[in-house]
């Protein structure tokens, strides 16, 4: 098996398909890397992937909006296709089997997120009763 992770933000809201009486979440993750070329000018390169999440946790789609920063993990994919000048072409897919939120460029926190996938889910709640239980520790005299 060979395993694919990505970190990036999303380039268009997802979309939501039914294929088959199934559910897939659609969604473009672009990731950008900084370098340095052989003549020592900075450079950035931008990789595109098509995310495929067959869920049925469909709940989770608000939240893929255009530029919000997401972890997603699965199986790549390499699809060949002939443009319409008739070159070949290929594209990086993958199908999405695991997915967390990092935030987006409009929130003003800093950290936390949502996981999604295998049964895994995590919410806000934990860390939000764990601030308050250490509020009130800090109410102790010693």
């Amino acid at each position: 098996m060979i395993k694919m992770q990505v970190i990036g933000n999303l380039g268009k809201d997802c979309v939501v398909n039914t294929v088959n009486g199934k559910n897939v979440i659609n969604f473009t993750v672009a990731h950008t890397e900084k370098y340095k070329d052989s003549q020592g000018v900075n450079q950035e390169r931008t990789i595109w992937v098509d995310c495929a999440y067959w869920t049925d946790r469909t709940a989770l789609a608000p939240y893929l909006t255009k530029g919000k920063q997401v972890f997603a993990e699965g199986q790549p994919e390499v699809r060949s296709f002939t443009r319409q000048d008739g070159t070949a072409g290929a594209s990086l897919s993958m199908r999405v089997r695991d997915i967390q939120l990092l935030g987006g460029r409009s929130e003003n926190t800093v950290g936390g997120g949502s996981s999604y996938g295998n049964g895994a889910s995590a919410g806000n709640t934990a860390a939000a009763s764990v601030s308050s239980e250490a509020d009130q520790i800090d109410d102790l005299p010693f």
